[in-house]
């Protein structure tokens, strides 16, 4: 970006004659936000004028530019960066201003409001809990203010205030101004959003930013600047959060390899122990090279040269954490997404996903629900529109470090690319699936397998079938146990050698000891897989019924099997039948709070994406669906 022009304030400068002294060290970051046109930029311009922050002559130069153009004096040119903003009279980059109030230092952070530049609205808010949005009195809460305050929502903002502007293009009626509050504090409140102060302002007359407005005698709440002074700290300091250092680049210097990269969270001082994810290596901090202060301690927002104590490849885009509170690593989440690429996202969709510096293929599994811009509601869509914010699945096509945003804001969130543009971003909720990190560990090397002296085929021919893994997978009530024992007991009758293995049956023995989060689940399966290769191999066909939620873990049951025959069966019905169904109570008692992470109501479900076979069980009775089950295997297994 080029320098500002003669007499506008640099960015992340402060505001005002004298920097070094209007510069605090640690200001309170506040997002400026409001759709276009709304007086976003003019009102922190003339804010910075009432506050004396502008340096000598300013003013004076602003007067002038606006003679030239013919227009009235424009505030906005306070923030204008470049030329070309004067020209086409918009504000088109992010501008970080300090700003130092009577009794408050803050930082904010001026983000374009039309829609065409939405994606910068990503960097003005990323560091921020607190939000100031400017609506025009007269247009009052648009879809597009809506869409922002959901955006800011996502982006970790919890406390905003609201500038009602233009109140002197409306005469500074009270009751149009309680009418554009009344909507904004409901929009507010839907999303989850403290309404720490509504205000009414008028940004060319200065009105009601620093003193009372006179035109306004019915207003007795405070002032802007008032307002925004009162806003809480933000809630968690860095340094106290788990250690987070994304490597950005790695050089070699003087015989050393040094690791470069910035703390998104947490310390990190010499002696210091790391693990390096997505791979499993743990090293020790040698030093923080070229580091001035002593001791050697880095802190949340640093930039660290870090050198380990012992020669190991460390690549740009890993993650270095602290070994006892490492993020969950997963090739799937779930996410709260907004969408700004051209069409509509739909599911399928393959694209480029960004954390930190790590970048890799991700596709789009599931749409769950988009957020109504008008309603605020969620609701059912297959796809989500252009500038729409949806909660969807998001499957990579590696393992990815992910941290939930709601514990480490810096670290859950993410961009989503197409051929180098940002089309889109997020944050993450890994809440509801497994850690995989543990099922990394190496193979025992002291392990010896012993091999049978009666072979597979001899099985198969005594038998009069061959052993298989009937994997039968879905949600709680579509069917999975009624048709395993109805299978069982057919293929018994015609002579053959089955067994059934049931989710409740299993857990009552075998997997008692585990319990129902993401990983007990992920161990559930697991142990059932082995345990099901161990019958196939006996020549038995053990048939299985697990809801088997995660398809990674349906997908290590198929590896156990090895050569034998793995076929997966779908028993496809949606969550309001199986709801209706409910067999065994558990969605009532889902829905009543009682039972937590049920699969369908508060835990995900990945559907196969490409099953051996498909039972619909909405429109199949188990009659037809027993046949056709039961047709099936027989015409895979026969000897």
């Amino acid at each position: 970006m080029s320098s500002a022009p003669s007499g506008g304030p640099e960015p992340e400068a402060a505001a005002g004659a004298d920097a070094v002294h209007a510069a605090p060290a640690a200001p309170l970051a506040v997002c400026l936000a409001g759709h276009v046109d709304h007086g976003k930029s003019s009102l922190l311009g003339r804010l910075l004028h009432e506050l004396d922050l502008l340096p000598a002559g300013k003013v004076a130069a602003l007067a002038a530019a606006s003679d030239r153009r013919g227009v009235p004096l424009e505030w906005s040119f306070v923030l204008d960066a470049l030329q070309l903003e004067r020209d086409q009279a918009i504000t088109l980059d992010t501008t970080r201003v300090r700003v130092r109030t009577p009794r408050r230092d803050l930082l904010v952070i001026d983000a374009p409001g039309h829609r065409e530049l939405l994606r910068n609205l990503v960097t003005g808010a990323a560091d921020t809990q607190s939000a100031l949005l400017v609506v025009d009195a007269a247009s009052g809460a648009q879809a597009q203010t809506r869409r922002h305050l959901a955006l800011l929502r996502l982006l970790g903002v919890r406390d905003v205030v609201v500038a009602v502007n233009k109140m002197d293009l409306v005469d500074w009626r009270e009751d149009r101004f309680r009418a554009v509050r009344d909507a904004l504090a409901d929009a507010l409140a839907r999303l989850g959003l403290a309404a720490h102060a509504i205000v009414p302002a008028s940004a060319r007359a200065g009105a009601n930013l620093v003193r009372p407005p006179s035109e306004a005698p019915w207003w007795s709440g405070p002032t802007l600047v008032a307002a925004l002074e009162s806003l809480p700290e933000r809630a968690a300091a860095g340094a106290a959060l788990p250690l987070r250092v994304y490597v950005q680049d790695v050089y070699r210097i003087d015989g050393r390899r040094i690791v470069a990269g910035r703390l998104d969270s947490g310390t990190l001082a010499a002696g210091d122990r790391v693990l390096l994810l997505p791979g499993t290596r743990e090293a020790r901090v040698a030093a923080l090279a070229g580091w001035p202060l002593a001791p050697q301690l880095a802190v949340a927002g640093d930039n660290a040269a870090i050198v380990f104590d012992e020669e190991i490849v460390v690549e740009r885009g890993e993650l270095a954490c602290a070994p006892d509170d490492p993020p969950k690593l997963t090739p799937v989440f779930d996410a709260d997404l907004f969408w700004l690429g051209h069409g509509a996202l739909a599911p399928g969709r393959r694209l480029v996903l960004r954390i930190g510096t790590r970048e890799v293929g991700a596709q789009l599994a599931a749409v769950h629900h988009v957020l109504d811009d008008a309603s605020l509601e969620r609701i059912d869509a297959p796809v989500v529109g252009e500038g729409g914010v949806a909660r969807v699945t998001l499957r990579c096509d590696a393992l990815l470090a992910v941290d939930d945003a709601a514990r480490l804001p810096a670290t859950g969130r993410f961009v989503l690319a197409d051929d180098g543009a940002i089309v889109g971003g997020g944050v993450i909720d890994a809440s509801g699936y497994p850690d995989q990190r543990r099922l990394r560990a190496r193979p025992r090397a002291d392990l010896t397998a012993v091999r049978h002296h009666v072979q597979p085929e001899e099985r198969t021919a005594r038998a009069g079938h061959a052993g298989a893994v009937v994997w039968l997978t879905g949600l709680s009530g579509a069917g999975k146990s009624t048709l395993a024992m109805a299978l069982e007991r057919r293929l018994f009758d015609l002579g053959w050698s089955v067994y059934t293995l049931d989710g409740d049956n299993v857990r009552g023995g075998l997997n008692a000891d585990l319990g129902f989060s993401p990983e007990d689940r992920q161990e559930n399966i697991r142990r059932v897989g082995e345990v099901a290769a161990l019958f196939a191999d006996a020549g038995v066909v053990c048939i299985t019924a697990f809801i088997s939620p995660y398809r990674d873990d349906r997908a290590r049951a198929r590896a156990a099997a090895g050569p034998r025959r793995f076929l997966e069966v779908h028993v496809d019905s949606d969550v309001a039948t199986c709801e209706a169904r409910d067999p065994k109570g558990l969605y009532r008692r889902a829905r009543a709070g009682t039972l937590k992470g049920m699969t369908g109501v508060d835990s995900p479900y990945e559907p196969p994406e490409a099953a051996d076979l498909t039972i619909d069980t909405r429109r199949e009775d188990v009659a037809a669906s027993v046949e056709r089950l039961c047709a099936f295997v027989l015409a895979q297994c026969r000897g």
